[in-house]
């Protein structure tokens, strides 16, 4: 009898370990996604694009930037100097180089065949960076947020400069004046920002912008809201009228007079041009 319940507790242990096996090997597959998961995307970030704001090899050096030169592996040659007013720099082993008037890429390239040429390296690898920029401006001046000089260290579009100087003032002119070595033109504000490129040039260093004010017209007399406007283009006496406010009550629009450059007209008919420096004056109407 002992024996028999022996064989019983002795065979349900085992179906209990095989149970407990077959469940572990039920919830095997839940932990299968876990390999396949996708690799790491960090490497796919080792070669980013050159950021924003950076310069390209392009720039050309001058006179007051500050320049940084290195030779891979040689950190006894490793200097930060400032190109002087005669266009030159000092570095090591080489002296007084001159830098003015080259760009980035063309300085490094001058610096490695200097150094192999005196023998000091053989086939160095050199790397050029500028930085701090002070010889290349653009001058920004008139209606604009904050105008000022604007150092140009990469190519800048005019819509770029103007950007960085906090925009035209809704006081300023529809459109901004770009004076260059060639010649002076006027830019339409709306074609630099929705324009393509042929309307939105790159500036140069020694550029000068202006912003002018814009035109401006006068309305007074019956009318809401008197004062002085910026006149649009083709804006017509209607217009104007509605700028101002509107005719009160107590205003006829058979009673408006426009003065112009010290002449005074009676227009009857109010779809008319309105002039820079034009005076509405809205008059009381008859009752």
């Amino acid at each position: 009898m002992n024996s028999g319940k022996a064989v019983v507790i002795v065979a349900a242990m085992l179906l209990a370990v095989l149970g407990r096996h077959e469940a572990h090997a039920q919830r095997a597959p839940a932990a299968l996604p876990a390999p396949i998961q996708p690799a790491p995307t960090a490497p796919l970030q080792l070669a980013p694009t050159q950021p924003a704001g950076m310069p390209d090899q392009g720039y050309i050096l001058g006179a007051e930037d500050v320049v940084q030169v290195e030779v891979l592996g040689r950190t006894d040659f490793t200097t930060k100097a400032k190109i002087g007013a005669d266009g030159k720099i000092q570095l090591p082993l080489l002296g007084a180089v001159p830098a003015s008037d080259r760009t980035v890429l063309q300085f490094r390239e001058q610096i490695r065949d200097a150094l192999e040429k005196g023998g000091f390296f053989n086939r160095p690898i050199v790397d050029v960076e500028v930085v701090s920029y002070a010889s290349r401006y653009v001058t920004v001046l008139g209606a604009v947020g904050a105008p000022g000089l604007i150092p140009v260290d990469r190519p800048y579009r005019l819509s770029e400069i103007i950007a960085r100087v906090g925009g035209v003032k809704e006081s300023g002119a529809d459109h901004v004046v770009l004076r260059t070595k060639s010649g002076e033109r006027n830019y339409a504000v709306k074609d630099l920002a929705t324009g393509d490129e042929s309307h939105d040039p790159y500036v140069q260093p020694g550029d000068k912008i202006f912003a002018p004010n814009g035109d401006v017209f006068y309305i007074k007399g019956q009318v809401k809201a008197p004062g002085s406007y910026i006149l649009l283009p083709h804006m017509t006496l209607t217009m104007a009228l509605a700028r101002g406010g509107g005719i009160t009550d107590l205003g006829s629009d058979s009673h408006i007079k426009v003065i112009r450059k010290n002449v005074e007209m009676s227009p009857k008919d109010l779809n008319i041009e309105v002039l820079p420096d034009d005076v509405i004056d809205v008059g009381e109407g008859w009752f």
